[in-house]
């Protein structure tokens, strides 16, 4: 293991994960989420990035100062590199021998033809742990399909099951795969880190996102598994807990949750309406759902009498789960939200302080940090060559050859 006075103390790093250093040759989403995982919690993040003559980008094109990329890559050093050049494959080999983590999300037969793949790794650090992210696998049928999000949510279920079955298949308004792959390969790195204690040894995990998304179909996944029944779109209902859902208010909507028989005693008290408990089918749960639409209507007539906020003292004072719908900038001036504090500040070179979103879990001891906005491409090359002893002349004479 690479010990901590090896690394760099750039931005005072700090955290549980500051012992590590993981070498990022990951682009897009999938992988960055994956590997913001470890920089935020201390770990040295070297991108490895292609030089700018070689005109790749890391699918942001001009973005790159943009919100998206600057979530996403915080807290890590940019590294040029050219790996189809032998002495760019050399330096990414030397940094490999100091390293804990590899992580790569290229299509499965990229890694092959660069001589980057696990096994090759393996020779010259067998403590490595190598991550690979793609679409479907690394073998298999659809194995060299390009992987995208919205082509996942599809593929894996998400989409029959969300939305308002009049409107067809609807997907989310978040890149849900993308993520889901990023965090469950996150946690395959630890794993992995983890075992490496009592084996000595590192090893190949791999996450898909087809894999990722059926995972997070869960509940209605194993509705199928175990029951054999098609989960069908349920709208803004849940699908067997009656009534949870969107309500129409006098300004706006509400969410409930009162599937429950004690939640839904508590709405009827709340919505002034105890008898409504009592009368049938509405009674028990099963009768709830089974009636549902008319339900709904009965609730709606009477949410629509005041306004959210008014609903929302209402219900907190009767123990009703219940919460407004927010838009985005709802969402961050939400007192709740300013209490946890998940819009993190970081100074950026040029546009200035910003706001980030930071971790959603935190630790007593070792919190996580929001060091050093996204850096620009190749920004600290020289500063990681020189830790690898290379001379300025030799340096020079790399980016005079291509290599950087």
């Amino acid at each position: 293991m690479q010990t901590e006075a090896a690394f760099p103390a750039t931005a005072q790093r700090e955290g549980p994960l500051k012992r590590f250093r993981v070498l990022d040759l990951t682009r897009v989403r999938a992988g960055p989420t994956c590997i913001r995982q470890f920089a935020d919690w201390g770990a040295d993040v070297i991108k490895i990035e292609s030089p700018d003559h070689m005109e790749v980008s890391d699918g942001w094109g001009g973005l790159r100062d943009g919100p998206d990329f600057q979530n996403l890559h915080r807290n890590k050093r940019s590294l040029t590199l050219n790996l189809k050049d032998p002495k760019g494959r050399e330096i990414f080999l030397e940094l490999v021998k100091q390293a804990d983590v590899v992580a790569e999300n290229f299509r499965p037969d990229v890694k092959f033809r660069l001589g980057i793949d696990y096994e090759t790794l393996k020779a010259v650090n067998p403590r490595i742990v190598y991550a690979s992210i793609s679409g479907f696998g690394q073998d298999g049928p659809y194995a060299k399909r390009p992987g995208f999000d919205h082509i996942v949510q599809g593929m894996g279920g998400l989409m029959s099951i969300t939305g308002d079955p009049s409107h067809g298949p609807m997907r989310t308004g978040i890149a849900v795969a993308d993520t889901g792959a990023g965090l469950y390969c996150a946690m395959a790195i630890m794993t992995a880190l983890l075992e490496r204690e009592e084996s000595g040894q590192g090893q190949w995990v791999q996450v898909s996102l087809l894999q990722a998304m059926i995972a997070m179909c869960d509940f209605q996944a194993a509705r199928w598994l175990f029951l054999k029944e098609i989960p069908g779109q349920p709208g803004n209902n849940h699908p067997t807990s009656i009534p949870t859902g969107v309500y129409p208010t006098a300004d706006g909507y509400i969410n409930i949750a009162a599937g429950e028989q004690a939640m839904f005693r508590r709405l009827c008290t709340a919505l002034e309406v105890p008898e409504l408990m009592e009368r049938e089918p509405y009674s028990t749960e099963q009768g709830r759902s089974d009636n549902r639409v008319a339900l709904n209507a009965e609730l709606s007539a009477l949410t629509r009498q005041r306004s959210t906020a008014d609903w929302m003292v209402r219900m907190e004072e009767c123990h009703v789960a219940a919460g407004p719908i927010n838009r985005m900038n709802e969402v961050f001036a939400d007192a709740q939200v300013q209490h946890l504090g998940i819009a993190t500040p970081v100074k950026h070179k040029r546009i200035g302080p910003v706001e980030v979103v930071g971790q959603p879990f935190m630790m007593s001891r070792t919190p996580s940090q929001v060091r050093s906005a996204a850096p620009d491409r190749g920004e600290d090359t020289e500063e990681i060559l020189r830790e690898l002893n290379y001379s300025a002349g030799q340096i020079a004479a790399l980016r005079e050859q291509g290599v950087l």
